[in-house]
């Protein structure tokens, strides 16, 4: 029994074709995962006059995004936010939402426009950093 040259190319067309549909819909899937995860991302308000003085470490992953931070706490507020990594899409500048948190000392301060997404992820990590969490 011998198969033709074009069938096989028309296998492999159809089997290529099955693979990135398959890699799509899981793509997708894990897409709506993260803008879910990011939508009900909440913030508890943490009076920062009652944490220690320290350097501390916080991070939270959604999947697509990733922040890392290091927070400095001195006298009862925040007098620096590093971010040691940050992983996102096109969320660079939502990387100026730590001078948001240390003016206003609070966590749960307006987004960057257009790094909504990102701001979110950099002040939950925040968070989980004065929280203790990571």
């Amino acid at each position: 029994m011998r198969i033709s040259k074009m069938k096989i190319i028309l296998f492999i067309i159809l089997f290529l074709f099955l693979v990135g549909f398959v890699w799509g819909a899981v793509y997708l899937k894990n897409v709506a995962d993260y803008k879910q995860t990011v939508k009900e991302t909440t913030f508890n308000e943490i009076n920062v006059a009652d944490i220690s003085d320290g350097i501390y470490i916080g991070e939270y992953d959604v999947n697509f995004i990733y922040a890392k931070v290091e927070v400095t706490v001195e006298n009862g507020k925040i007098i620096n936010i590093n971010i040691l990594k940050h992983r996102h899409e096109r969320g660079k500048a939502a990387e100026t939402v730590i001078d948001k948190i240390i003016d206003e000392q609070k966590i749960d301060v307006d987004a960057i426009s257009g790094a909504t997404n990102s701001s979110t992820v950099i002040k939950k990590a925040v968070e989980n950093a004065l929280k203790g969490e990571q």
